[in-house]
C-alpha cells in the first residue's frame, strides 16, 4: 500500500498558540535583557552599560554581591532539606498505600488535596496556624514551654516554612512514585516471594530501580518549585526575621520593586534563569546517562 501523505493542515490550529506563548515569553525576557545591560538616568534615555551589572552583582565586596549571595545560599539550602525531606518520606507513604481496593480513589483524593489549594491560601493558613495567640501550632509549642516565634526567630521561621511546603507538595512526590510502583508487574514481586526475599530487598533490588525516572522527575519538580519559591515565604514571614527567610525569589522583588534598581534586578534574574536551565541540564543528562547504562 502507498503510503498516505502527511496532512500538516493540523499545524495551522497550533500555530496561534504558539505565537502567543512566544509573544508572551519573548517580550518580557528581550526587556530583562535590556535592562540587564544598559542603564538609565530617567525619561526612557538609556545608555549601555555593557556586563557592569553582572559584575557589581558577581563581586562578593559589592553589597549588592554579597545580598545575592546570601539569598543564593538560603535558596539552595531550603531547595535541599526540601528534597531530603519529601523524596524519602513520599517513597515511604507510597510503599505503604494498597494497591488494590475500593479505598484507593478516595485516598489518593485526599492526598492530592493539598496540591489543589493556592499558594497565597497556603501562606495565609500557615501564617494563622504559627501565631502564638491563636495559631494551633505556635499556642501549642509555646505552651509546652518551646520559645516558637516565626517573626522574631530565625529558627521559627524556617521551621513553619519548611514544614508548609512539606505539607503542601509531598503530595506529588507521593503520586508520582505510587504511579510507579503500580506500573511495576507482578511477576518481579512473584520471583522475590519465591525467592524469599525479604522487604527490605524488594525494595532496594526491585521498586527503587524501576522509581530511578519517576524519582528524577520528582526530584527536578521539586528542586525547581522550592528554588522559585515566593508566595508562602512573602505571605507568611515577609523574607524575614531579618534576611532569615529572604530567598532569591524574594530579594529580586525587592530591588526591582521596592528600590526600582532595574538593571541589578534584570541581571539577577538572568543569572536566576541560568541557575535554572543549569539544574535541568544536569537533570535531564543523569537521566538520560542512567538509561543508556541500563540499556547497555
Amino acid at each position: 500500500m502507498p503510503d498516505k501523505p502527511l496532512n500538516n493542515k493540523a499545524w495551522f490550529l497550533v500555530l496561534p498558540v504558539l505565537g502567543f506563548v512566544l509573544f508572551s515569553s519573548l517580550v518580557p525576557m528581550m526587556t530583562v535583557v535590556n535592562y540587564a545591560f544598559q542603564d538609565t538616568m530617567g525619561q526612557n534615555h538609556f545608555f549601555w552599560n555593557g556586563i557592569a551589572w553582572f559584575r557589581h552583582l558577581l563581586d562578593p565586596s559589592t553589597d549588592s554581591g554579597q545580598r545575592f549571595a546570601g539569598a543564593l545560599t538560603r535558596t539552595l539550602l531550603f531547595s535541599l532539606a526540601v528534597l531530603a525531606i519529601e523524596i524519602p518520606l513520599g517513597i515511604a507513604v507510597a510503599l505503604c498505600m494498597p494497591r488494590h481496593g475500593r479505598a484507593i480513589g478516595p485516598l489518593l483524593v485526599v492526598i492530592a488535596l493539598p496540591m489543589l489549594i493556592p499558594w497565597n491560601v497556603v501562606g495565609t493558613m500557615w501564617q494563622i496556624f504559627a501565631r502564638q495567640d491563636i495559631g494551633l501550632l505556635g499556642a501549642a509549642l509555646n505552651g509546652l514551654g518551646i520559645p516558637f516565634n516565626d517573626t522574631q526567630y530565625p529558627v521559627s521561621a524556617w521551621s513553619t516554612i519548611l514544614m508548609m511546603d512539606v505539607w503542601h507538595w509531598t503530595s506529588m512526590v507521593v503520586l508520582l512514585c505510587y504511579a510507579g510502583l503500580r506500573a511495576i508487574p507482578d511477576a518481579f514481586y512473584q520471583a522475590a516471594r519465591i525467592d524469599g526475599a525479604r522487604r527490605w530487598a524488594v525494595f532496594i533490588n526491585i521498586e527503587l530501580p524501576k522509581l530511578h525516572r519517576v524519582l528524577v522527575i520528582a526530584v527536578l519538580l521539586r528542586f525547581m518549585e522550592s528554588f522559585m519559591i515566593y508566595t508562602e515565604p512573602f505571605v507568611v514571614t515577609g523574607g524575614g526575621p531579618g534576611e532569615a527567610t529572604s530567598f532569591l525569589s524574594l530579594d529580586l522583588v525587592k530591588t526591582a520593586l521596592g528600590q526600582l534598581d532595574l538593571g541589578n534586578a534584570a541581571a539577577m534574574s538572568l543569572v536566576y534563569l541560568l541557575i535554572s536551565l543549569t539544574v535541568c541540564w544536569v537533570f535531564f543528562t543523569a537521566m538520560t546517562q542512567i538509561d543508556r547504562r541500563r540499556e547497555g
